[in-house]
């Protein structure tokens, strides 16, 4: 699944060497996996830390532990560590981290739904906001579920009308409008109470 050279190898022995405990190993997890924003994180893990649905590759002096969610991700990756001047760089190559973008020949929905997750939500999470997709009718109109700090924010049909929907039209050119769905007036922790402020996308 994951191919991790001699260098990368010695380069995490001689970390967990430093560490002084006994059965320390490494785990990898992805977040945001199938979204331009999805990345690799790698931990210091302790035996008893381990959940059961890792995938384990057992290494030169220690184990090597791949979250259960993300081992799909990592299909035909590397992990090498190259030396420079300043001591080493570790590389993470993981061709399929991203997913697919969805092309012309997708369906609306999928296309709709990965500007959201790959775009949108990720800038209004800064304000713990999210959006959801309801539905696309046939006349191209979207219909979205605002959640989170989002939810009954003063704010929201500025992030709507020159965020959300700008980002979409611009993206999925057959969208018409952009409509949200939200009953703000039950938001149990808005960003913005009153009218003011700025947009969480601006």
């Amino acid at each position: 699944m994951i191919d991790i050279s001699e260098r990368a190898q010695r380069h995490f022995l001689r970390l967990l060497s430093q560490q002084g405990i006994d059965g320390l190993g490494i785990r990898l997890r992805v977040t945001a996996p199938g979204t331009p924003a999805a990345n690799c994180e790698l931990e210091f893990v302790e035996p008893d830390e381990l959940t059961g649905q890792e995938w384990t590759i057992v290494c030169d002096g220690f184990e090597f532990h791949v979250e259960g969610d993300s081992a799909r991700w990592l299909e035909d990756a590397t992990i090498d560590f190259e030396t420079n001047a300043t001591g080493g760089q570790l590389n993470i190559r993981a061709p399929r981290i991203k997913g697919e973008i969805p092309g012309q020949e997708a369906g609306l929905i999928e296309r709709v739904r990965y500007v959201l997750e790959a775009e949108v939500n990720p800038k209004i999470a800064s304000h713990g906001g999210r959006v959801s997709l309801l539905e696309v009718d046939a006349n191209g109109v979207v219909l979205l579920q605002f959640g989170g700090g989002c939810h009954g924010c003063g704010m929201v049909d500025v992030t709507l009308k020159n965020g959300v929907e700008k980002t979409l039209r611009e993206r999925v050119p057959e969208i018409t409008e952009v409509r949200d769905a939200t009953d703000h007036s039950g938001g149990s922790n808005p960003y913005y109470k009153k009218h003011e402020g700025q947009s969480a996308l601006g």
